[in-house]
């Protein structure tokens, strides 16, 4: 298999994790999906990465996609539940830490722009949308049920790769403020080879 990405992306980072903790060998093409002339849209026609190019030539994108394509393989371990409902819970969650990246790379990109030309208004909008995210993960992995449970699941690959993007660009520097099921989970993921083989190159 052939993973499309960039090193410093969470969503690529996600899948990276996924296939390591799945065993899976694969092998990484570094792409930035920036530059006007990139590769990245023979794989993706939107020009995002990752992407995935399997076994039989097919390409998956993006990470929630192939994400649920490489749970389909039933190589262990199983990080989506066979149950539907659990699975669209564990799905849900997923999407909340992908929203919070979201918005700390629009945050990310704003600041890039002249500061006579930030959108104030815009950077809080998206700090508060980081911060409800954050605090509805919070609940959840201190419930310790698909979230920072005894098994690991999509749900706790996805808020580590997260909380690592947060970590690694500085974003919210206090999100670990009163997130103690937060810090947890992080803690441990953290320990794990597939994120310390996957921890971002230093800017």
């Amino acid at each position: 298999m052939k993973l499309i990405g960039n090193y410093t992306s969470p969503f690529v980072r996600k899948i990276s994790v996924i296939m390591l903790e799945k065993g899976i060998t694969f092998e990484f093409i570094n792409e930035s999906p920036w530059s006007p002339e990139s590769p990245v849209t023979r794989y993706n026609p939107l020009s995002k990465v990752p992407a995935l190019m399997d076994d039989n030539g097919d390409i998956w994108y993006d990470s929630p996609i192939i994400a649920a394509y490489l749970d389909t393989l039933g190589i262990r371990p199983a990080l989506i539940p066979t149950d539907n409902l659990q699975a669209l819970k564990v799905r849900q969650l997923e999407a909340l830490a992908d929203g919070v990246c979201d918005a700390a790379l629009i945050i990310l990109r704003e600041q890039m722009r002249p500061a006579e030309r930030q959108l104030d208004s815009e950077l809080q909008r998206q700090q508060a949308k980081i911060q409800r995210g954050l605090d509805a993960l919070e609940r959840e992995a201190a419930q310790g049920i698909l979230l920072n449970g005894e098994t690991v699941t999509l749900a706790d690959i996805a808020t580590a790769c997260t909380l690592g993007y947060l970590n690694f660009r500085s974003v919210v520097p206090d999100w670990s403020h009163d997130r103690p099921a937060l810090v947890t989970l992080a803690e441990k993921l953290f320990q794990r080879e597939s994120f310390t083989r996957t921890v971002p190159p230093a800017a």
